[in-house]
């Protein structure tokens, strides 16, 4: 393994391409480099077949914007989209409008911009978080902008699948309509991770695994081919991480 200290975020970066099947349309939406580097990474090691529809990247083939971009996931024809959250809770319910009570909120957010629709209509969803802390999985979000499920709703078929952050892969298991706790990442306690979460996650009398250890390929293609075409669309970000 490379002496150079592997940052959380790239820990999230091939945590999440692991999670990408071959085969699927796979696509992200705006401010998302984290999972945009995802994709290309599995695109170059598991997933050759993949369609990949990074919103921003010039070699996507959309010409309409987002009306194309939603139509798409509309008819159906989304297998794996994207999403991150100002709050997110136990029961996977989503919040990206507003911190506080919705007439006069501590803070007002842009709002769902879509996020709910694609959550519905893509066949699943992953989460990505760029930090993990009880004011980000809270015990119930002050707005409700998607939810995990809609059992009720026939034509919804769309789920949240996982939710990555930089301490740990969370999922969501549907028997319990509740988020839980699938693995860990080096060096991360089962403790750290519940301090850091305003809900149960479902530790106790399971055996949380550590996720498998990042390989050295991965590392070589996230730092070499993956950042040069992830440049072109995120290149603060790049500059961010890698310099």
């Amino acid at each position: 393994m490379t002496n150079k200290e592997i940052h959380p975020f790239e820990t999230m970066i091939i945590v999440i391409s692991r999670l990408i099947n071959n085969g699927e349309v796979t696509a992200t939406g705006t401010l998302s480099p984290i999972p945009a580097a995802a994709v290309f990474l599995a695109q170059m090691r598991q997933a050759p077949d993949l369609v990949p529809m990074i919103y921003g990247d010039p070699d996507m083939r959309i010409t309409d914007g987002l009306m194309e971009f939603f139509g798409l996931a509309q008819r159906g024809m989304i297998d794996l989209f994207f999403l991150s959250a100002i709050q997110i809770d136990q029961k996977g319910n989503f919040n990206l409008s507003v911190i506080g009570d919705h007439a006069r909120p501590r803070l007002r957010l842009p709002g769902g911009a879509g996020s709910n629709m694609m959550a519905m209509m893509a066949k699943r969803t992953i989460f990505f978080t760029v930090d993990h802390t009880p004011k980000l999985f809270v015990p119930e979000v002050d707005f409700i902008n998607g939810t995990a499920q809609d059992t009720f709703i026939p034509w919804r078929r769309g789920v949240i699948s996982y939710l990555a952050t930089p301490l740990c892969l969370l999922r969501y298991d549907p028997a319990r309509e509740a988020i839980v706790l699938d693995s860990t990442y080096p060096g991360i306690s089962l403790q750290m991770v519940a301090e850091n979460t305003g809900f149960d996650l479902d530790i106790e009398n399971r055996d949380i695994p550590e996720i498998a250890p990042i390989l050295q390929e991965e590392l070589d293609l996230l730092r070499g081919e993956v950042k040069e075409r992830l440049q072109r669309i995120y290149p603060l970000f790049c500059s961010m991480l890698w310099g």
